[in-house]
């Protein structure tokens, strides 16, 4: 066998789910699941419901032998019990005809996360009936397509609908509650063994389950996977491969839970809920243990670090970012850990059959008249398969490889934006257009293997022949140099858009010098922004240095600053800049994005600017402290909201408005003239004054937050008893107050990689935009 072909047996293929592609929500007497609920303006997705004869017909083109699709329940049972819905039954009776005369062979997925909205109204998955009605589905989807089904997978990565779904809240049904996380999770497993029961006893031969596992490490082993850890963080790495693992590989392949997970379990859901013989059911025997891997988890030990409300239980341990190459949502690209991943598994759990059944990225997809040329998507499968390739060779039982996934969709809450499609879908028009990876995808399959050369980007000297000129007339478009007549900019623009030429270095250095150069400029001051602009330094320096580029630290605090830094850009000294800018806006950024040189900016301008920025969700982080307070039943809340002219308090302002007007609430403002603790001080004793009956300060900032404590306490006001206090990202102090401050955090690390990333892309003439990182709530004492 060569060092890149497959097993004869291979089975090579590609997964969708129900929900992101089907639409038709409400065709044929298909009522809404907690999807339709969560996201009810995003339902009509790739409309496959109608179209699935042209999607079966690309599968076969493209030379699929397995179709992993998934069955939506809510047009099986639209009530999630009772009698079966015969229509919602035919359309898959019409899938699995067409799917089987294309010569495909389909594995149905009972569950990938779309349950009925009237079973969520009767508990959802934290009760424990929804697992009995799960059995009664599954038996009823054998009943009608079992003679032509290859293998039955239960449920798809639990621990996402059970954590995110009802712990984290980030995904349907939206509850936020540790416990109803745990039962949740224990009775999707107990789902899956009476399932696997019913799917026995109707005759089916081959059936499974698929859990996302992500490898568990420390940021050092990334990079090392044999390095010893600490004491500290080898527990930290063991708690979360509990949570996040083997809280469901050993209850269904050794019918026990991890003797150290039961009192994690125990503290925050109690175990009633498990009774005497679900292990027993959970521990069906399986035919097949479907894998999806994306991305490894990395962690290590951080004691004063609360919980994730995703990992209950993680107290004391940090999610880390690590600097390397990511998707389009941020996704650390790891193809080792595969292998790594693979062999643990198949050492584990010796004798089981494995299968990759999810695998793919999204990447920003650049459409054009020559094509979709997603050479990044290419380069991301093919290093999986080969990591894929190793694990085999080293003994890994893997029986196939199925491909996240045929269509771009509906990515969740994530909508449209994302881009994870073998499959270009104009959402507009419904059209489906192959892109080069799935082109490339079928060569796999029809060689069972990957070629020993690997693609190549369309070059320098491609563009050049398309359009008719010379490389260094391409290399002077490209530089943006006046002296290119209009016809010949059209004609070498032209090419360039219709390949998906990405400029490189060469391109740019033909007729233009280079300096390997970027200013790092820091803007003063930038208040409370000690940790990131230090995080900035450290990573920004770190990630652009690795790439060969060397940092020049510049510092603007005054008008002569400017004007040196912005005489040192324009005679071409630097490449590109990253600009940190002040809280109030100045001149500079708009000097500098004159200038022609790659720019991007730390913090969302004051005025819309087309120069790429990275910044966090402000509006969406007020949102969920205001929320979680009138969750917990505040109702007269107060905003200490800073200076109403700096942009980031302006964010949270609205979100703090919004969340209080969709509860029929009107807002208390004090406006503070700067973001120190006495500020905050002062501006609480005004708003107690002027409202003594608030029962909730949020606060624009911690610095703020902690003078709103400081002015309770002069005040006589208990907190939380009297006045709960939320503030706004989670400073190293904010842990340390007394009582310890719930915040928004604000994700410095991943601030600071985005802009270093953001202007890598903007280096190699790449298409960027701006990076809003998302917020976290972080729940203490104070609320």
């Amino acid at each position: 066998m060569s060092i890149t072909s497959f097993p004869e047996d291979f089975v090579w293929g590609v997964s969708t789910s129900a929900y992101q592609i089907e639409g038709a929500t409400a065709a044929d007497g298909r009522l809404p699941s907690i999807w339709d609920t969560f996201s009810a303006d995003r339902a009509e997705a790739c409309d496959h419901y109608h179209r699935y004869p042209d999607d079966v017909r690309l599968m076969k083109e493209l030379g699929m032998a397995a179709y992993r699709f998934s069955v939506s329940w809510a047009r099986v049972f639209p009530e999630g019990r009772g009698k079966p819905n015969a229509a919602g039954l035919d359309f898959y009776d019409r899938l699995l005809d067409e799917v089987t005369a294309a010569g495909i062979t389909p594995y149905a997925t009972l569950y990938h996360w779309d349950l009925p909205q009237a079973l969520e109204d009767r508990g959802g998955w934290p009760a424990r009936d929804t697992a009995e009605r799960f059995a009664e589905y599954a038996a009823a989807v054998h009943d009608r397509i079992g003679d032509r089904v290859d293998t039955w997978f239960t449920l798809n990565e639990p621990w996402v609908a059970a954590f995110l779904g009802y712990g984290s809240g980030v995904h349907a049904p939206g509850r936020k509650s540790a416990a109803d996380a745990f039962r949740a999770a224990h009775h999707m497993l107990l789902g899956h063994g009476l399932a696997v029961q019913a799917l026995r006893a109707a005759g089916a031969e081959k059936v499974g389950l698929v859990l996302n596992i992500a490898p568990v490490m420390t940021p050092a082993q990334v990079s090392d996977f044999g390095r010893e850890l600490s004491e500290e963080d080898a527990a930290a790495v063991a708690r979360i491969d509990a949570l996040a693992n083997r809280q469901f590989l050993e209850p269904a392949l050794r019918g026990a839970y991890p003797a150290e997970l039961l009192p994690v379990i125990d503290r925050h859901a109690g175990l009633g809920h498990v009774r005497e013989g679900d292990l027993e059911t959970i521990a069906q025997p399986l035919d097949l243990l479907g894998v999806n891997y994306y991305t490894p988890l990395v962690v290590q030990a951080q004691p004063s670090e609360p919980a994730d409300p995703a990992y209950p239980g993680s107290e004391g341990i940090l999610f880390c970012t690590i600097p390397t190459a990511v998707t389009a949502m941020g996704w650390p690209i790891v193809p080792n850990c595969l292998s790594l991943l693979l062999g643990r598994i198949s050492r584990e759990y010796p004798g089981l059959d494995l299968m990759v059944t999810e695998n793919g990225a999204d990447f920003v997809d650049v459409v054009t008249g020559d094509g979709i040329h997603d050479v990044e998507r290419i380069s991301f499968i093919e290093e999986h398969l080969r990591a894929l390739r190793a694990a085999i060779d080293d003994g890994a039982r893997v029986r196939g490889y199925l491909v996240w996934t045929l269509l771009d969709n509906l990515e969740w809450s994530d909508g449209y934006q994302r881009k994870f499609g073998l499959v270009h879908v104009d959402f507009a028009t419904q059209r489906r257009r192959m892109k080069d990876s799935a082109l490339w995808y079928r060569d796999v399959i029809r060689r069972n293997g990957l070629a020993e050369t690997r693609p190549r980007r369309p070059t320098l000297e491609t563009v050049a022949a398309r359009a008719g000129v010379s490389r260094a007339t391409v290399s002077r478009v490209v530089n943006g140099e006046s002296s290119v007549s209009p016809e010949v900019r059209t004609a070498v623009m032209r090419a360039v858009n219709e390949l998906g030429y990405v400029p490189n270095l060469a391109a740019r250095s033909l007729v233009t010098r280079r300096t390997n150069a970027v200013a790092l400029v820091l803007s003063v001051p930038r208040q409370g922004a000690d940790a990131l602009t230090s995080a900035v330094v450290q990573y920004v320096t770190s990630l652009l240095e690795g790439a060969g580029k060397q940092i020049t630290l510049m510092l603007a605090d005054t008008a002569e600053s400017h004007r040196r830094i912005a005489a040192h850009v324009e005679a071409r000294l630097a490449d590109g800049v990253v600009l940190l800018p002040p809280d109030r806006g100045d001149t500079l950024a708009e000097r500098l994005s004159r200038t022609g040189v790659p720019l991007v900016l730390l913090g969302k301008p004051p005025i819309a600017s087309l120069v790429p920025y990275v910044d966090v969700d402000n509006a969406g982080g007020a949102v969920a402290a205001t929320e979680h307070l009138l969750a917990r039943g505040r109702r007269r809340i107060g905003m200490v909201c800073g200076p109403t002219d700096l942009v980031t308090v302006q964010d949270r302002l609205a979100g703090h408005r919004t969340a209080l007007q969709r509860a029929g609430l009107t807002p208390h403002l004090a406006p503070a003239g700067d973001l120190t603790r006495a500020e905050g001080a002062a501006a609480t004793r005004r708003l107690l004054t002027e409202a003594p009956s608030l029962d909730a300060v949020f606060a624009a900032t911690d610095q703020l937050a902690i003078g709103a404590l400081q002015a309770a306490r002069e005040l006589g006001r208990r907190v939380p008893d009297d006045l709960a206090v939320v503030g706004f990202d989670d400073v190293d102090a904010a842990s340390a107050t007394t009582p310890a401050l719930t915040t928004v955090r604000v994700p410095v690390a991943d601030q600071a990689l985005a802009l270093a990333r953001l202007l890598l892309s903007r280096l190699e003439g790449r298409h960027t935009t701006s990076v809003v990182l998302p917020t976290r709530l972080v729940v203490r004492e104070s609320a």
